[in-house]
């Protein structure tokens, strides 16, 4: 542990010039570690989406940001960028095939409106009989656009059974989806021609917040560089050792104090060409939206660039002092990072996880659908990481001193973009 602290401490202090000496001396390790004891402490309860504890952790961020000078993102008033979203509640579900009802434990439905279907309504029937991969059917059923009424075979009673308990906690959207509706039925049935179908659903608006702030370039205020993290994690879980609260002291206080923290470095130092927006984005964790709502305010062809941090709370399968970049191959992002380090011993590698696809599993994707070169910073190895999503995943199980290095990385690596001599290439634009 000493070792791993003094080689941390003087990564970056035999680099030449003032930007290494700016970069220790305002990225202090004992600040950081405040920041993200206070993030995943357990009064914060997990930080889960609509809860008391992510409306603390808001305040506190707006507070950080506040403190750092920075300003509200044009158009708002604070530091809170607010939207709402639907929060979709299965109220019941009644069903019957050949004029018998269905047990209620055998049928759910996946629709973001109410109805009431008869064989007449139109809806096709299909059947996932015993043998057939049950992943890929379903992905079929998602993505036809049709009403379906789809009867599984008891074969797959498990996995069933694991999606309608996902099913009936709810979902969140953007907004109401009544263009498709799916009804699972788990049984054996002959010659299924007449079936009625009355399911009930209550929608909300439920209010969401991405806490962001600026600091206006001097030069070039019309070319935007964002920072960012997610600070929202599970809240409060299934109980583990008698501890429900899933801290995300990793995932993502970790990321979400990179943000604070840089934004502190780049408000000191003040001389950024370019727009810089820090924004921690809200409800990562079931389904982006928060970065989704931010994506469609910021003028993506003004973006440059994304710095998503993720997890860096750990170091990374290459060892200390790196950090991997996901999406390295789709554009110049990771050259240009790599140039700004040269001299010190960090290094950034090229995510080595593909299988996982993390690149369009973060907050970057929306952006980089848009043409943006926006990529997620992490050290997370998961493959190996048995703390992810669990309760265990608390202050104590990080190195600070890794999260300190990696900050103080970003933000040498960052430099000539910030300044605006770099321009990383665009990554090709995405049909929506």
């Amino acid at each position: 542990m000493i070792k791993r602290f003094l080689a941390a401490g003087l990564l970056l202090s035999a680099t030449a010039g003032a930007y290494a000496q700016d970069v220790n001396k305002l990225i202090v390790q004992e600040d950081v570690g405040k920041i993200i004891k206070t993030l995943s402490a357990d009064d914060m309860q997990g930080r889960g989406s609509f809860t008391p504890g992510i409306d603390k952790a808001a305040k506190f961020i707006e507070g950080e940001f506040k403190k750092a000078g920075l300003t509200p993102l044009t158009g708002e008033k604070d530091f809170r960028q607010s939207f709402s979203v639907i929060r979709s509640t299965p109220v019941s579900i009644q069903a019957s095939i050949n004029g018998k009802p269905v047990l209620t434990e055998n049928a759910f439905a996946m629709a973001g409106a109410s109805f009431k279907w008869t064989a007449a309504s139109g809806a096709e029937v299909a059947t996932l009989a015993a043998g057939q991969d049950f992943r890929t059917e379903y992905r079929k059923y998602l993505s036809s656009g049709k009403n379906m009424l789809i009867l599984v075979d008891p074969s797959f009673a498990d996995i069933f059974g694991r999606l309608r308990n996902r099913t009936i906690g709810g979902n969140v959207s953007m907004k109401v989806d009544s263009a498709q509706s799916l009804v699972f039925v788990l049984g054996k049935f002959d010659n299924p021609s007449n079936y009625e179908i009355n399911y009930q659903v209550k929608n909300e608006e439920a209010p969401l917040f991405n806490v962001a702030g600026m600091i206006k370039g001097k030069t070039k205020p019309d070319e935007y560089v964002v920072f960012s993290g997610h600070y929202d994690h599970l809240g409060i879980i299934k109980p583990t050792d008698k501890d429900s609260i899933a801290n995300g002291a990793d995932d993502d206080a970790s990321g979400t104090t990179a943000v604070i923290a840089l934004a502190n470095y780049y408000k000191k130092l003040n001389n950024n060409a370019r727009t810089l927006i820090f924004v921690a984005f809200t409800a990562e964790e079931i389904g982006g939206y928060g970065s989704q709502y931010f994506s469609n305010k910021v003028d993506p062809d003004k973006t440059v660039a994304m710095f998503n941090i993720e997890m860096i709370g750990k170091a990374s399968k290459f060892g200390t002092n790196s950090a991997f970049i996901t999406g390295y191959e789709r554009s110049d992002f990771g050259t240009i990072l790599q140039k700004n380090l040269k001299g010190t011993a960090f290094k950034f590698h090229p995510d080595p996880y593909p299988e996982q696809q993390l690149f369009y599993r973060s907050d970057n994707a929306t952006l980089a659908r848009h043409g943006v070169p926006a990529h997620t910073i992490s050290t997370d190895q998961i493959d190996i990481d048995k703390l992810y999503h669990t309760v265990k995943d608390e202050f104590s199980s990080l190195d600070v001193s890794n999260i300190t290095s990696t900050i103080r990385a970003i933000a040498l690596s960052s430099r000539s973009i910030v300044a605006g001599k770099d321009t990383p290439t665009r990554i090709p634009k995405m049909d929506d």
